[in-house]
């Protein structure tokens, strides 16, 4: 009996030395993911903001042309001039403070000034900046979630690398004319199965930076259509899947968000509604040629697993949505009533 309970004890203890040993790595293996994402998330704001930088420039230079120059404009355009390269020279530690002070100083710039091809690169760099500062503070944040694990300290997984910080600009409404330029009124539809998992979408922008994420079903309103008649139309398209107008419930939440896709920085408007099917393999042959180039996968998943692909560096859009699928199943169940759409992220 002895030797039973010894070499029971000993294969527990293997066991545990063989879990503890591959929880390290993976948990090490992922911290690594993310500061990688977060250096490429970095290179990808210091770009926006240095483009942004040299937009102030012409602008700068605009406003000394200009036919009706004073003396305010040209301090200004000076101003401009000065504080845009300061932003560009600055160094890791002053850049907020740099980067703030142009943001002030182009706040200033009435855009209705500018010609329109001026005034459209201004609020097309200005989005971009935006966009990358969320990227940014996304991988930043994720990070210092798993960095704040008691497991994570007590071992330091995370080496001697330091703890990377927000970067925090002010941020001022797009311009009208770019408003104007890129509007997108979008149904979006969740898709749950019989065991309240999620149908979701893998794909990439073909003119970003590589990286994957996972998204709803859901497209643009074309001319004519409801926006129920439009998710009904992209769950057909992008999935094979064609259900009754009436089965959907919603829309529950709206979103507006802007970001950059396929080279263009759009602003989309988007409502989402919820409907629930069995478990189903989609079919692609209903996706356009460009959506063949950004769809590569999809997955069922649950709240959980969604929470896995953000942290292994993979977004799921919208970051809601994990805590959204008990909400959505409650309304499907008649357990709850929509009143209006509610606002998400």
């Amino acid at each position: 009996m002895t030797s039973w309970w010894f070499l029971l004890l000993t294969a527990a203890v293997v066991a545990i030395v063989v879990i503890t040993v591959a929880w390290i790595m993976t948990t090490a293996s992922r911290l690594d993911r993310l500061h990688i994402r977060y250096d490429k998330a970095w290179q990808a704001l210091d770009s926006a903001l240095g483009r942004r930088a040299v937009v102030a420039r012409s602008i700068s230079d605009a406003l000394t042309r200009a036919p009706t120059d004073t003396d305010t404009s040209i301090r200004h355009a000076d101003k401009l001039k000065r504080l845009s390269l300061r932003a560009e020279r600055a160094d890791r530690d002053d850049r907020e403070d740099a980067e703030n002070a142009l943001s002030a100083a182009l706040a200033q710039i009435r855009p209705a000034s500018l010609s329109p091809q001026l005034a459209a690169e201004l609020a097309d760099a200005e989005a971009r900046v935006l966009i990358a500062r969320r990227f940014h503070n996304d991988a930043v944040r994720d990070i210092a979630t798993l960095r704040r694990r008691r497991p994570v300290r007590w071992l330091r997984l995370a080496g001697t690398a330091s703890e990377p910080l927000h970067f925090e600009i002010a941020e001022r409404q797009l311009s009208p004319q770019f408003e104007a330029a890129a509007p997108r009124s979008s149904a979006r539809v969740v898709v749950l199965d019989q065991h309240d998992r999620v149908l979701l979408l893998r794909g990439r922008d073909p003119e970003g930076s590589g990286e994957f994420f996972w998204f709803t079903v859901g497209g643009g309103v074309e001319p004519g259509e409801s926006l129920r008649e439009t998710a009904v139309r992209e769950l057909r398209e992008e999935t094979g899947r064609d259900v009754p107008v009436r089965s959907l419930r919603g829309p529950l939440w709206k979103r507006s968000e802007v970001f950059s896709f396929n080279g263009t920085v759009m602003r989309s408007e988007e409502e989402f509604f919820v409907v629930r099917t069995g478990e189903f393999v989609p079919s692609m042959t209903g996706l356009t040629d460009l959506e063949n180039r950004v769809v590569s996968d999809y997955k069922w998943c649950t709240p959980s697993e969604m929470e896995t692909l953000a942290m292994a560096g993979e977004k799921v859009y919208p970051e809601e949505l994990p805590r959204l699928v008990g909400e959505a199943a409650a309304v499907l169940e008649g357990e709850r009533e929509v009143v209006t759409p509610r606002r998400i992220h």
